[in-house]
């Protein structure tokens, strides 16, 4: 899916080395209702993420991911189709849980009563501002559910395509789900030491004495089954604007993406690269 292209701009989009079909909105509701949660971790573009499950999942290109049950006549005409996602008015609209269609809008939704539940918490730069890692703790129950837990995470143009940066960001949100949730983790036992500091990146970012504590190594998160994805941010277009095309243009993406997929496979996390799928796409941000 990474390595995929398109045959000129603004065609389709055709992965490499494998098939891409659509699925009904039937199959994804079977899909997601294999997990109890799936939250989606991350910046601005992960909004389109959740944008993009709840369009297919309420069967509404036209407006499905936004909460257009509050829309006025004229907002149903600004925000229709592509201008939900691109427009700034249409996508601060957004819906950021499937529990507010549940609540607001029912009918518009194709899975069964009480079997899907996804999400966004939004982390948008390093460090995490502490109430949203207060908020991100409390999505995590302290005893195993029955169902497992999936995580999408996306991050990196709000801190600039800094590596690290976004390394230490991946591995706070990984440390603080272990230790909110450590039935994730294979082998856990209620001796294993937490975090006291749940903002401190990696000890060897840290000034001596700051903290004590060892980040959960890459094996340790590795453990378990918690599928994790990382998203990498999508390519740039001809409109970005001039004062990011050094540090977030295409050749600064490119690096930034190979980079990530080597730095979070060793962390038991998934890469899903957007900057060959986004490349030749018709909206300047690629989304």
């Amino acid at each position: 899916m990474s390595s995929g292209g398109r045959i000129g701009h603004d065609a389709p989009y055709m992965p490499r080395g494998c098939d891409m079909r659509w699925f009904t909105s039937e199959e994804i509701c079977e899909i997601l209702a294999k997990f109890d949660k799936v939250i989606i971790v991350g910046d601005s573009m992960m909004r389109h993420v959740i944008g993009s499950f709840n369009v297919l999942i309420r069967k509404d290109l036209g407006y499905g991911a936004v909460t257009d049950w509050n829309f006025s006549p004229e907002e149903r005409k600004d925000c229709f189709c592509n201008y939900q996602f691109n427009v700034k008015a249409c996508s601060i609209q957004g819906i950021f849980t499937t529990a507010d269609v549940v609540k607001n809008d029912p009918s518009s939704v194709s899975c069964p009563a009480d079997t899907i539940d996804v999400m966004i918490e939004q982390m948008i730069r390093f460090p995490i501002e502490p109430d949203e890692l207060a908020r991100f703790r409390g999505l995590l129950p302290p005893t195993k559910p029955p169902r497992p837990y999936a995580f999408i995470f996306g991050h990196g143009l709000w801190n600039n395509l800094d590596l690290q940066a976004t390394l230490d960001w991946l591995d706070v949100v990984l440390d603080n789900t272990i230790s909110a949730a450590p039935w994730l983790q294979t082998g856990y036992t209620s001796s294993h030491p937490h975090p006291e500091n749940h903002n401190s990146p990696p000890k060897h970012h840290r000034e001596h004495g700051e903290a004590s504590w060892k980040p959960w190594s890459p094996a340790e998160r590795h453990g378990g089954f918690w599928p994790r994805l990382f998203l990498t941010p999508n390519a740039a277009g001809k409109e970005k604007p001039d004062e990011w095309l050094v540090s977030q243009g295409n050749k600064a993406l490119m690096i930034f993406e190979e980079s990530v997929k080597e730095e979070v496979e060793r962390r038991g996390v998934e890469h899903l690269g957007t900057y060959n799928m986004s490349i030749q796409s018709n909206m300047y941000d690629g989304v």
